[in-house]
C-alpha cells in the first residue's frame, strides 16, 4: 500500500512541474487568461449594447411595420418624412463590420446570423416601392445624407449585406440610391454623401456619375484647416463633424475609387495624406476623452452621442491607430464612453428606442433636423466590433488612454501637431 502512495506521490509531482510546459504549449497560461478577461468582458457588453440599439429598428422594419410603431421625436414639424431612413442607415452603417464577421458556432456568431438575416430583409422592405415602410429617397435635402450612411453599410460588409441579396433588390437599391442625384448638396461635408452614393454605384455596377465625387475630393482637400482637421465647407467648424461624417467617408470614397482603379496613382496619394491626417485626428480625438469617460459638449449634433468617435473607431477597425497608441487603450476608452452614456435614465424609452439627448433625455439640445432616426448614428462608435474576438485589440488587460495616463500624473510624451 505504501509504494502506491508513493507512485502516485511520483506521478501528482510530475504532473504539477510539467503543467506550466503544458499549459504554454496549449497557449491557456493563467496570466494570458486573466489578461484576456478585460477585453472579452467589453467586448460582450458592446455586442449586447449594440443589439439592444438595433433591436427595435431591425425588428419593426423585417415586419414592415417601423413607420407604423417607431416613435418620432423632433423639435421641429415635417420629420417624420426622413426618420425612417435615418434610423435604418445610420443604424446598419455601425452594425456593419461586425456583421460582416459573418456566422459561426459560437454564441456571438449565432447573434450575428440573426441581424444578418434581419438586414437583409430590411434592405428589401426599405427599397421596395411596393412595400409599407419603402423609403424616402428623393423628397427634400435630407435622404441623400441617409442614403450614404446606407451606403456605407454595404461598402462595409458586401458579403453580408450585398452579395447574398437577390436581384430584385440589388436593383431596388441602386435605383434608390440613384434616386438621390435629384438632391444638389449643400457646398459643406454634405458634398461627400453625393460622392459616397456615387462611390456605391461604381463599386456595384462599374460606372457612376464622377463629378460629384471629384468635387468632394476637390473642395475638402481646399478646406483643409490643418493639424489632421479640415473645414466644413470653407469655415471651420468646431464640432464633431470631422468624425461623424467628414473623415471616415473621405477614406471611404477615395478607397472605392482605388478599388475600382480610378485614376489609381492619383487617389493612391491623396488616400495616402488623408489616412495620415486621419490617424493624426484619432489622436486628438482620443485625447478628448476624459478618464471618467466624458468628453467636451462641443457644437451641433450631440444627440448622436458617442457617434463623435466614429473616427477613432474606425482607425481601430482599420488597425492604423497613431504611433505609441495601443488597442487596448482605444478599447477601453471607447468602452468607458459608452457604457457611461448609455447607462444614464432616459436614454432609452420604455420600448427601447432612442431619446433626444447626449446624456439621458436632453430634448432642448436638439438642433431642428434632429429626430429619433437621427440618433442612431450613435452606432458607429460600435466599428471596433468588426475586428474579430482573436484580434489583440480584444486581448489583454485595459491600458490606460492619454486623459487617463496624464490626469493620473503618469510621465507621458505626448504627440506632435502634423
Amino acid at each position: 500500500m505504501q509504494q502506491i502512495k508513493g507512485k502516485f506521490l511520483v506521478k501528482q509531482q510530475l504532473i504539477i512541474a510539467f503543467l506550466p510546459f503544458l499549459l504554454v504549449c496549449l497557449g491557456i497560461t493563467t496570466a494570458f487568461a486573466h489578461s484576456s478577461k478585460d477585453g472579452q468582458k467589453e467586448r460582450k457588453y458592446l455586442v449586447s449594447s449594440l443589439v439592444k440599439i438595433a433591436d427595435p429598428v431591425l425588428t419593426a422594419l423585417s415586419q414592415n411595420k417601423l413607420a407604423a410603431t417607431m416613435p418620432v421625436e423632433s423639435v421641429a414639424k415635417g420629420r417624420e418624412q426622413y426618420t425612417y431612413l435615418e434610423a435604418f442607415g445610420r443604424l446598419l452603417a455601425g452594425m456593419a463590420p461586425w456583421l460582416e464577421l459573418g456566422p459561426d458556432q459560437t454564441k456571438e456568431g449565432k447573434l450575428r446570423e440573426k441581424y444578418i438575416l434581419l438586414a437583409r430583409k430590411c434592405l428589401h422592405n426599405a427599397t421596395d416601392p411596393k412595400s409599407a415602410d419603402y423609403m424616402n429617397f428623393n423628397k427634400g435635402g435630407q435622404p441623400v445624407v441617409d442614403a450614404a450612411f446606407l451606403v456605407q453599410a454595404l461598402l462595409r460588409a458586401p458579403h453580408q449585406l450585398w452579395d447574398p441579396l437577390d436581384e430584385q433588390t440589388k436593383t431596388n437599391i441602386l435605383n434608390a440610391l440613384k434616386a438621390t442625384r435629384v438632391i444638389t448638396p449643400g457646398n459643406n461635408n454634405w458634398l461627400l454623401f453625393s460622392a459616397m452614393v456615387e462611390a456605391a454605384v461604381l463599386k456595384f455596377t462599374g460606372t457612376c456619375e464622377m463629378a460629384p465625387i471629384q468635387k468632394a475630393i476637390d473642395s475638402h482637400l481646399k478646406w483643409y484647416v490643418g493639424d489632421g482637421t479640415y473645414g466644413d465647407g470653407p469655415n471651420y467648424h468646431w464640432d464633431y463633424y470631422n468624425s461623424y461624417v467628414i473623415q471616415p467617408m473621405f477614406l471611404e470614397v477615395l478607397h472605392e475609387l482605388i478599388l475600382a482603379g480610378v485614376d489609381k496613382e492619383k487617389n493612391e496619394k491623396i488616400y495616402a495624406l488623408v489616412r495620415k491626417r486621419a490617424v493624426r485626428y484619432a489622436y486628438i480625438q482620443e485625447s478628448l476623452i476624459s478618464p471618467e469617460g466624458t468628453y467636451p459638449p462641443l457644437g451641433r449634433s450631440l444627440a448622436y452621442r458617442f457617434g463623435a468617435f466614429q473616427l477613432l473607431s474606425k482607425m481601430a477597425l482599420m488597425q492604423a491607430l497613431p504611433k505609441d497608441v495601443q488597442p487596448q487603450e482605444v478599447r477601453a476608452a471607447l468602452y468607458t464612453v459608452i457604457k457611461r452614456q448609455l447607462s444614464f435614465k432616459g436614454t432609452f424609452d420604455k420600448n427601447g428606442w432612442l431619446q433626444i439627448g447626449m446624456v439621458g433625455h436632453q430634448r432642448n439640445i436638439a438642433q431642428g433636423y434632429i429626430s429619433t432616426g437621427s440618433l442612431y448614428l450613435s452606432s458607429e462608435a460600435f466599428l471596433i466590433l468588426g475586428l474579430a474576438p482573436q484580434n489583440p485589440l480584444w486581448q489583454g488587460e485595459d491600458q490606460d488612454w492619454i486623459g487617463k495616463k496624464v490626469w493620473e500624473g503618469q510621465d507621458v510624451s505626448i504627440h506632435h501637431s502634423i
